[in-house]
């Protein structure tokens, strides 16, 4: 009888669990261990467009991601009080996008990943790796597997541990991240995402998103040379001075949210040995694509895939960065030019070199949604 192949895998975050699901889903056993005493995702809101979707249908937790998930009638642009541009989706013949809490993505990743049976590990830090298979714990355990995988985050120590070139860079501006009452923010309008911009007497934007019925996320971008719009607790005058229509929401934040700086992170190669680095750990980027989460699942899934197509680990490793490499670099790069020329605050450029990635149907996947 042939043995299964056995993953052991650092992170039980979307990159973790999409690459421990997609395995299982192949025959193979997958342990996640997770740092943290509790299975839970961190931040705010987030954005899946129809590549994510597509990847989330294949790990089979795109029903659960529907119940609950918002799609919004459209994206706007809107800077200084004017519109510069508006692209409807969700629509039959447009691009498909779900806004939802990060929690509610997470928790319907979580039971897919029961479901198939991934073995979960919490309070289970993850300190190394080697390229001949093991992963190294805090605790001095050396776990033997076919195949390691670093999904740890941008501060990956299994990263780390395997000293891979890296090039890392932060930018001029960040995000406080914050959830919120929906308030009198309700129909019309107010179901889009709307990227609100300022440009007059500071540099300020607000990427307005509804999340569900009654939940709205906020992403309130602020330059890191202005400590008084960046700081939190968030100052409702300065942000309420720049976009008085969203007072009524800006009001209420209180001391919410965290300031994080635009980064990106670029690894010269993926994987070492019989290791392989997926998600922000390999390939961190400024959300200014909403994508990181997008390309972490969709590589996560490629790397399953072409564990299927090859004889040994290292080939498959091989095979999945030549396959799925060339679309993350290219969504990466995009996402780093506009962090760096805010050219978004003229309006999103609804093409082919901004919206590869959400357009791309990923390895593994297929045309036709399991639901409606």
């Amino acid at each position: 009888m042939t043995r299964s192949r056995h993953a052991e895998i650092a992170g039980a975050g979307f990159a973790g669990l999409a690459s421990a699901i997609a395995l299982r889903q192949r025959g193979w056993t997958a342990r996640v261990h997770e740092s943290n005493p509790e299975l839970r995702a961190f931040g705010a809101g987030i954005f899946i467009w129809d590549n994510g979707l597509h990847v989330l249908d294949s790990l089979g937790a795109y029903r659960d991601v529907l119940d609950g998930a918002f799609a919004c009638t459209g994206y706007e642009t809107r800077t200084d009080g004017v519109t510069r541009s508006f692209e409807p989706v969700n629509s039959p013949g447009s691009l498909r996008l779900l806004t939802m809490t990060r929690q509610h993505l997470y928790q319907a990743m979580l039971s897919a990943a029961r479901r198939v049976g991934v073995e979960l590990v919490t309070s289970s830090e993850a300190i190394g790796a080697t390229p001949e298979g093991e992963l190294l714990l805090a605790d001095g355990s050396r776990l033997k597997a076919d195949l390691v995988i670093g999904a740890d985050g941008v501060k990956s120590k299994v990263r780390d541990s395997l000293q891979l070139p890296m090039e890392r860079k932060a930018y001029q501006d960040g995000l406080i991240r914050v959830l919120t009452d929906r308030g009198p923010l309700k129909g019309g309008e107010w179901d889009r995402v709307i990227d609100f911009w300022a440009t007059r007497e500071r540099t300020l934007r607000i990427l307005y998103t509804p999340c569900g019925e009654n939940t709205l996320y906020m992403a309130m971008m602020a330059p890191l040379n202005d400590p008084a719009a960046n700081a939190i607790p968030v100052d409702p005058e300065i942000w309420s001075a720049a976009f008085p229509a969203l007072r009524p929401v800006l009001t209420t934040l209180a001391d919410r949210g965290r300031y994080d700086l635009y980064e990106k992170t670029v690894l010269k190669t993926w994987s070492s040995g019989k290791v392989a680095i997926v998600g922000d750990s390999a390939h961190a980027m400024p959300p200014t694509l909403a994508q990181g989460a997008g390309c972490a699942i969709m590589n996560a899934l490629g790397l399953a895939v072409a564990t299927e197509e090859t004889d040994t680990v290292e080939e498959a490793l091989a095979l999945w960065q030549r396959r799925e490499r060339p679309l993350t670099d290219h969504t990466q790069s995009r996402a780093a030019e506009l962090a760096a020329s805010r050219s978004l605050a003229s309006g999103m450029a609804w093409d082919d070199v901004g919206l590869r990635a959400a357009r791309h149907l990923p390895t593994g996947t297929v045309a036709e949604f399991s639901a409606a």
